[in-house]
């Protein structure tokens, strides 16, 4: 079984970041020609060059082999939200995956960054620079087993289920989507299962702790 969960706009205060050779703080954002400025901070995209001929998204896959100087969190921990933790102690960290607006699909023990990108609609109008058109094109990691013919679990808003199916295509096993609109999303070659909430915003947590009690 592999649990897939969306990522969070609340980031934990600790959270370890990248930095350029001249020591500022890169902060990844969707648009860094939007963003405000902020002394000793520097805006960047997870696809731009680094500066020395690689991408920062080169140099964080490559930052995994190293003894973590920046004091990066592994991706479960980044977020200020108790639920992933929960899932990653029932299921472990190898079965627990994190669909990223910045970085993709990646696995819950894998050092991330600090960042500000979503595919949330909402934010398009109040922090345009945080938005990320899911069309656009990134190099998003996949770090799934497509080998594998375990089913896949996803608990995450609308506007992450096609970024979830556009990464998971491919995949043998059976991905179950869950959702609380009215109507079914559009989630091609998913089984769609409605969980009914009077919850509007982030109601995919309450979602995954009632997955998890069904474990307990």
């Amino acid at each position: 079984m592999i649990i897939v969960i969306q990522c969070a706009g609340r980031k934990c205060l600790n959270a370890g970041s990248l930095w350029t050779a001249s020591r500022e703080k890169i902060q990844f954002v969707a648009d860094p020609a939007k963003a405000p400025a902020r002394p000793g901070h520097v805006y960047a995209r997870p696809d731009d060059l680094a500066g020395d001929g690689l991408s920062w998204r080169d140099k964080l896959l490559a930052y995994q082999r190293s003894d973590n100087p920046h004091a990066l969190l592994k991706a479960y921990q980044l977020y200020n939200v108790s639920v992933y933790e929960k899932l990653v102690h029932r299921f472990g960290e190898k079965k627990v995956f994190i669909l990223s607006a910045g970085w993709g699909l990646i696995r819950a023990d894998f050092l991330t960054p600090s960042y500000d990108i979503t595919f949330s609609k909402h934010a398009r109008k109040k922090h345009p620079y945080l938005f990320r058109d899911p069309k656009e094109n990134y190099r998003d990691f996949c770090q799934l087993d497509k080998t594998s013919d375990e089913p896949i679990y996803f608990f995450g808003g609308q506007d992450y289920i096609l970024p979830f199916t556009a990464l998971t295509a491919g995949t043998r096993g059976e991905r179950v989507v869950y959702y609380n609109s009215k109507h079914p999303p559009i989630a091609p070659g998913c089984r769609l299962e409605r969980y009914v909430t009077t919850a509007k915003t982030n109601w995919h947590y309450s979602c995954a702790q009632w997955f998890l009690s069904k474990f307990s």
